[in-house]
């Protein structure tokens, strides 16, 4: 089959080339996905890099243990381990797979749910991981209510974006941050407010908000106090410093302790592959409730082009890598 393969750690055109492998042997709990559409997250690119340096604790300490990028996935089942009883070969599917920037990957059987019909692959390859990521970051870490104020940081990216639309979906009035370019995408997402964040300061005018969903821009923690309710909570999910050690992650880190001093609740978020919540974020897509936004597509060949786009913070919302129509 053709992949994206690597055999070191590196930025994605020193590393990314398309190689002919054989196609991956599937575990009694899982299955072999024909892979359409692979959506491209931040992750891809850590694994990639390997940076910070704690990610090679699970990928390798001095090359990636699996050489295929790419985990967002969507795509038709070609075959079924001997513990798998909910999918059949012919199954169109999305979710959470080893290696989607292939064409064909293995997934564990509890990671992948069925792609609503109103879903195109490209679309369905842009939900799992981002989308997951934003669910539970609004739904749980934050707990949004309906009637709260919510302030989402990184509105136009891969999770801001979902999660601008699942706090609207919750009965929040949402606040996106986001560059002077991405204004316009941002309030077609749904958001009530949008703040340029070149031009304008998440605490100016003294609006405080219930709710924080940080993705991005690695503002201080007691920066983030000045902007929420006596009682809100800030849930940080992403952050990007380029630092090799923790690259960002130490916020998340000091999250807890500044919840010791006063009412305000700060909380790092690790996101769960859930097979339940896939569902649920099925049912909102097929239900109109949430959209996918894709930005742009890449074929196979250029992935490496589509790792560096999103790394560039070029993207509205997701890039797709398109493997088969």
């Amino acid at each position: 089959m053709r992949a994206v393969v690597q055999d070191e750690y590196g930025e994605a055109h020193d590393v990314l080339r398309v190689a002919e492998i054989e196609p991956p042997t599937i575990a009694a709990d899982e299955v072999l996905l024909r892979v359409h559409a692979a959506g491209v997250e931040r992750g891809a690119w850590h694994l990639m890099a390997g940076v910070p340096y704690p990610v090679r604790m699970a990928t390798g300490l001095g090359k990636p243990k699996t050489p295929v990028r790419g985990r967002e996935v969507s795509g038709r089942v070609e075959a079924v381990g001997a513990q798998v009883s909910a999918l059949s070969p012919g199954d169109e599917v999305f979710g959470i797979c080893e290696g989607s920037f292939a064409e064909f990957a293995r997934a564990k059987a509890s990671k992948l749910v069925p792609r609503p019909e109103n879903l195109t692959p490209v679309r369905a390859a842009a939900i799992s991981i981002s989308a997951l990521t934003a669910l539970q970051a609004v739904r749980d870490s934050a707990a949004v209510q309906p009637g709260q104020d919510v302030l989402v940081i990184g509105a136009s990216g891969g999770v801001g974006s979902y999660a601008v639309q699942i706090a609207k979906a919750r009965g929040a009035q949402v606040t996106g941050v986001c560059g002077t370019g991405k204004v316009d995408f941002v309030r077609d997402l749904g958001a009530d407010e949008v703040l340029d964040y070149t031009k304008q300061d998440i605490t100016e005018g003294g609006h405080r908000y219930d709710a924080i969903i940080d993705t991005g821009g690695h503002r201080s923690l007691r920066h983030l106090r000045r902007a929420l309710t006596p009682r809100g909570h800030a849930v940080i999910v992403g952050s990007e410093t380029g630092g090799r050690v923790l690259g960002g992650f130490q916020r998340a880190l000091w999250a807890p302790l500044m919840s010791l001093f006063g009412s305000q609740k700060f909380s790092g978020l690790i996101s769960a592959e859930k097979q339940a919540d896939l569902l649920e974020l099925a049912a909102l897509a097929a239900a109109g409730t949430i959209d996918a936004p894709v930005d742009r597509t890449f074929p196979l060949e250029h992935a490496a082009d589509a790792v560096q786009y999103m790394q560039d913070g070029l993207v509205r919302g997701k890039v797709v890598v398109v493997v088969a129509s």
